[in-house]
């Protein structure tokens, strides 16, 4: 599959699925939303589930760009570290409808296609463990902190965080309905660092 009708077609397709989930979508929707009549949007997904492994396969190639990008240039030190968990988190802010996609996942969102955690999600956390496993004090488990971190990030990005000072009333920002604020992004990068840090400290 190829062309512009194509990936105007995944680009509506994925706003769609990201909104609704897989389950909460039909083909019919979709092709509503890109303009397409359904005999359209069948030359080029068959099904719902082909156009939605599009979607996913697509959603993953941009993840993984990102991500090879910084593993190419990691360095076995704090910096490198750093980098990838920045890189990490950068996505995610620029990309939250993948964020979306893989959280209705989480919440058992097309539970008939259970293979793509396997196709996309393994290969690259098993290369970043393998990165930073030699990194790592010994009562570490590096792919528990591989996953602490993507924890730590789809928490934050998508349920925001409660904040309350000694003379004020508790704030909540939600990231999921507006955009997250800067300074709340800056806070949590810091936190990151700081966790990443004591995490890559043995200990006496």
């Amino acid at each position: 599959m190829g062309g512009t009708e194509e990936d105007r077609l995944i680009e509506t397709a994925t706003r769609i699925f990201a909104e609704l989930g897989y389950d909460g979508t039909s083909l019919q929707m979709i092709a509503d939303a890109a303009g397409y009549d359904i005999g359209a949007v069948h030359g080029i997904a068959a099904t719902k589930a082909d156009l939605y492994r599009a979607v996913m396969r697509n959603a993953d190639e941009s993840e993984e760009a990102a991500l090879r990008e910084a593993l190419a240039g990691f360095t076995a030190d704090r910096g490198g570290v750093i980098m990838l968990a920045d890189a990490y988190l950068d996505f995610y802010v620029s990309h939250p409808q993948v964020l979306a996609l893989w959280q209705h996942r989480w919440m058992g969102d097309a539970a008939d296609l259970p293979d793509l955690e396997e196709i996309y999600t393994r290969p690259l956390s098993r290369d970043i463990a393998d990165t930073v496993r030699d990194l790592v004090p010994p009562d570490v488990d590096p792919d528990y902190l591989i996953w602490s971190v993507v924890w730590c990030v789809y928490g934050f990005l998508t349920g925001g965080l409660v904040r309350s000072g000694p003379d004020e009333a508790p704030q909540r920002h939600t990231p999921s309905s507006a955009p997250c604020p800067h300074d709340d992004i800056a806070g949590f990068r810091t936190f990151l660092h700081t966790m990443l840090d004591h995490m890559f400290t043995p200990l006496p």
